[in-house]
């Protein structure tokens, strides 16, 4: 059979042809190459101290020569499978400009071939590889346009985590120290509760939060203990002690001490020049968390009155000044800001703070409460992406009393080792708002103690009786602890405490047999935010303060020492590996009744604390098979 000939116009039509596709694709490539410089891509960053995240680049398997290379999709940054509320988010990277650069004159065919390492020597094909990972940046885009919503992908993260990217430093667990070693405990008084938030957030996902997200003490001071508030001074102290139902070995007893800060009645706050610092980069846009914060503001605006001033900076890329400082009175035309944002460009959260603080002193008032929120899923990824270096540049305007108060909302891609670092060193306090009725709690219910600080710098330093007190341990606290030379140096940071705020502490102690007397001295030192005076008080305890049995303490020591065991289970403590949800369970059902609750809110978290220890123990069981 003879071969059929081309005719000579076929052969011109199909030379034409083949020309027009290939004009077409090298200006296809052209523009692909230039719209990398605006493209979103893949960058891991450290935070100081924090646990070294891995580097989860794409991921390019070198195939034989005149093989197409198969398309390669990153892990990095994508939603859990199982999360259908979560938002695909990739991040910017610093690489892309310098890769670019090099590829304006390169075809990234799809098929381009790649050969082994050692033969890849030429700067074309070491850039063939690097366009190979670019590629995947554009693939993950396509994923996203592509998708019912434009924003999803359902891509699990890497190496089995629940989040991408969550951020959290492990701190330890404080152990037993022998009083002949060393008597004194010393430690900055703290209040912030955003670990148990985040716990619930976990639980309510059906996940156990992981062990580093678990700070006891802040567990334990998400709940109120009916302590009565001073009458004169700033602090009342309250101890109460009994014998442990939880820790292990004879005469070892929990001792609860329980400092309730002064109430300043709503209506005789300082007014309130509040400069919100919110962050709009395109992580916000997941889970609809600017919206959450929105919604927080707007609860929150609902709350202030005539004298309060709020001004609005914003973050992505770069920051900026959506509302200069405005008084409540004109609160439609501040709520009209805040209604319009909207998440775009990357996380740098160094500039909007600058700005932030900037604006804040600006318009900082000398008798009134000068306070930067910062509304963030935590993730800085320009810039400066630490809290030191963030801090560095304004650490002055927190010495002129602009002070900071970070709000985190999210999960996954969030930094919790950012925002509460920030929260320390910004003479502040961390909240972490995972439901509308957390906003509420944190900017409705203790507005005033949220924004008004009665103490600066408040310590508290315990001398045991090494004649009663053989060892002890701190519940907690381990990132908060003080040398103990440091307790009387007033120019060493420490905690703050805002108005009607409680700080509670747990110590397991083991007595010497037949020990009798005192059994401790605890100190408190402080400084007045208006005077700049220093306190210091002093409370003893002695062994006719302790109770003979657990069942004999108050309901709300006992509720207290659930909670910290519950804490410490979760947190995987050496000291609770024998422990026992089914026990903790057990102990909160039987005091919940006889718990007296402030409000109705109050007795509701009683409740929900209920639940998340059963849905807790209930993951336990099924992980533990």
């Amino acid at each position: 059979m003879r071969p059929k000939r081309f005719s000579g116009a076929l052969l011109i039509s199909l030379v034409f042809h083949f020309i027009v596709v290939s004009l077409i694709g090298i200006r296809l490539d052209n523009q692909e190459v230039h719209t990398l410089k605006d493209i979103i891509g893949v960058e891991t960053f450290s935070v100081p101290d924090a646990p070294k995240a891995k580097m989860r680049k794409p991921i390019v398997k070198l195939r034989p020569p005149n093989v197409p290379v198969p398309t390669v999709v990153t892990h990095t940054n994508l939603p859990i499978l199982n999360n259908p509320s979560s938002l695909a988010y990739v991040r910017p990277s610093s690489q892309l400009a310098e890769a670019t650069a090099d590829l304006s004159n390169i075809n990234l065919d799809s098929k381009a071939n790649l050969r082994a390492p050692e033969l890849i020597t030429s700067k074309r094909q070491r850039l063939q590889v690097r366009g190979a990972r670019i590629a995947a940046n554009l693939e993950v885009l396509s994923l996203r346009q592509s998708s019912p919503r434009g924003d999803r992908v359902s891509v699990n993260p890497p190496n089995g985590a629940a989040y991408d990217d969550v951020f959290y430093k492990n701190h330890g667990t404080n152990p037993f120290i022998d009083t002949e070693d060393d008597n004194f405990s010393t430690f900055g008084m703290d209040v912030d509760t955003a670990s148990y938030s985040v716990m619930r957030r976990y639980l309510r996902d059906g996940l156990l939060p992981p062990s580093d997200a678990v700070r006891v003490e802040e567990f334990v001071n998400a709940f109120d203990y009916n302590y009565k508030p001073p009458t004169d001074n700033a602090f009342a102290v309250h101890i109460e002690g009994a014998p442990s139902k939880f820790g292990e070995g004879k005469r070892l007893q929990l001792l609860r001490i329980g400092i309730q800060g002064r109430v300043i009645p709503d209506n005789n706050r300082k007014d309130s020049v509040l400069t919100f610092v919110i962050d709009v980069s395109g992580s916000m846009e997941r889970e609809n968390r600017l919206d959450l914060v929105k919604r927080a503001l707007f609860i929150l605006l609902n709350q202030l009155r005539p004298g309060d001033e709020v001004g609005i900076v914003v973050y992505g890329s770069n920051a900026r000044v959506v509302l200069p400082h405005t008084g409540i009175e004109n609160r439609e035309y501040i709520l009209q800001a805040i209604n319009k944002l909207r998440p775009d460009g990357s996380t740098n959260a160094e500039a909007g703070l600058r700005m932030g603080y900037k604006l804040a002193l600006k318009n900082s008032k000398s008798d009134c409460i000068n306070r930067v929120i910062l509304c963030s899923d935590g993730v800085a990824n320009v810039g400066q992406t630490g809290p030191d270096a963030i801090l560095k540049e304004i650490g002055n305007y927190v010495k002129e009393g602009v002070t900071l108060t970070t709000v985190g909302f999210g999960m996954g891609n969030y930094n919790d080792v950012l925002m509460e670092q920030l929260a320390n060193k910004g003479n502040g306090s961390y909240a972490y708002v995972d439901t509308i009725k957390e906003a509420k709690r944190v900017f409705v219910e203790n507005l005033t103690g949220t924004l008004q600080v009665i103490a600066k710098d408040a310590k508290i330093q315990v001398e045991f009786n090494p004649k009663t007190v053989s060892r002890f341990r701190l519940l907690g606290y381990e990132n908060r602890a003080l040398a103990h030379e440091d307790f009387r140096k007033d120019d060493v940071d420490a905690g703050e405490v805002g108005s009607g705020h409680s700080v509670t502490a747990l110590y397991e102690i083991k007595l010497h047999e037949n020990a009798d007397g005192k059994l401790a001295t605890v100190f408190i030192r402080h400084e007045d935010p208006d005077t700049q005076q220093v306190t210091e008080v002093r409370e003893t305890i002695a062994m006719h303060q302790l109770k003979q049995s657990f069942a004999e303490a108050s309901s709300e020591f006992q509720l207290a020492a659930a909670i910290a065991e519950y804490a410490e289970i979760l947190k995987e403590s050496y000291w609770a590996k024998e422990g026992s949800l089914a026990a903790v369970q057990e102990t909160i059902e039987g005091v919940l009744s006889h718990l007296h609750a402030k409000t109705p809110q109050h007795k509701e978290r009683q409740e929900e604390l209920l639940n998340l220890v059963r849905e807790a123990r209930r993951l336990k069981e099924q992980k533990e098979g």
